[in-house]
């Protein structure tokens, strides 16, 4: 299989270090990039082919648009007439599937994909959408060049894309958010930097490892800290005194709305 990922940001850069890890000839990797420096760097790093020019995407078995979303439309409009039996896929965010083939001049072997970025330490999970012409194989290609990068999910219907974006598309945003909320508070209470840093940090890592090893559901798993008039519960009662899981879910309902809302935006042309 050889692989054309047109753009070469960090998206491209986790997915070329994943195959590269999971022993993917990285000679059959080919990175079209404008920015020469960016482009010596890609060779000099993974010994991947680089080149500034589209037209080299033409012997490709797979082209992975890795472009701003505000970019594609331009992009697909000239690189339609180069493709013959090549599978498209997408990650940028917002595009959906018939906007893209439409400006592709109707071409159809196309998968959309929502990765997040916790895919630059192949942590990640990416949630893929194939347009109904798209091969078994090619279905095989997509997850061997995203299951590099971690966990891979398939969707029926492109319309929960939109959810994928809320969730886990921007969900380390949320993660994060609540890292810095833990961090400040410990500071607050007394803590060095370095402590705060890493008892929040290792919290989170503990309990998203201890929630993923075990049978048992999340509120479950929050009980079992919290004890009746101790410490725990004090802290559960004031966040939900404060609303905060309400807060979250409509902080999610509203990353949502605004994906579909991008997605009318952008293909509108």
């Amino acid at each position: 299989m050889k692989i054309s990922f047109i753009g070469g940001g960090n998206m491209t850069r986790a997915l070329v270090t994943g195959l590269k890890q999971n022993g993917f000839n990285t000679q059959d990797i080919n990175v079209v990039e404008p920015d020469a420096e960016k482009r010596a760097q890609l060779k000099a790093e993974f010994g991947v082919n680089v080149s500034e020019q589209l037209p080299s995407v033409s012997a490709s078995d797979v082209i992975v648009l890795a472009v701003k979303p505000q970019q594609l439309r331009d992009l697909s409009i000239f690189l339609g007439s180069l493709l013959s039996k090549q599978l498209v896929i997408s990650i940028a965010a917002g595009i959906r599937t018939h906007d893209l083939a439409r400006w592709l001049g109707g071409y159809q072997a196309i998968i959309r994909v929502m990765p997040n970025t916790p895919a630059q330490i192949q942590a990640g999970i990416s949630a893929l959408y194939a347009m109904p012409e798209v091969s078994a194989t090619q279905h095989q290609q997509a997850e061997l060049i995203l299951s590099a990068v971690g966990k891979v999910l398939w969707l029926d219907d492109e319309v929960k894309m939109d959810a994928v974006t809320a969730i886990s598309g921007s969900g380390p945003a949320y993660v994060f958010y609540f890292i810095e909320a833990m961090q400040q508070a410990a500071l607050e209470l007394g803590l060095s930097q370095d402590d705060a840093r890493n008892l929040s940090l290792q919290t989170f890592i503990g309990a998203s490892q201890l929630a993923m090893q075990s049978d048992e559901n999340p509120a479950t798993l929050r009980s079992q800290v919290t004890s009746k008039g101790g410490t725990t519960e004090q802290a559960i009662l004031t966040l939900e005194a404060a609303s905060v899981k309400s807060a979250i879910i409509k902080a999610a309902k509203a990353a949502a709305e605004k994906s579909a809302d991008l997605g009318d935006i952008l293909g509108k042309d």
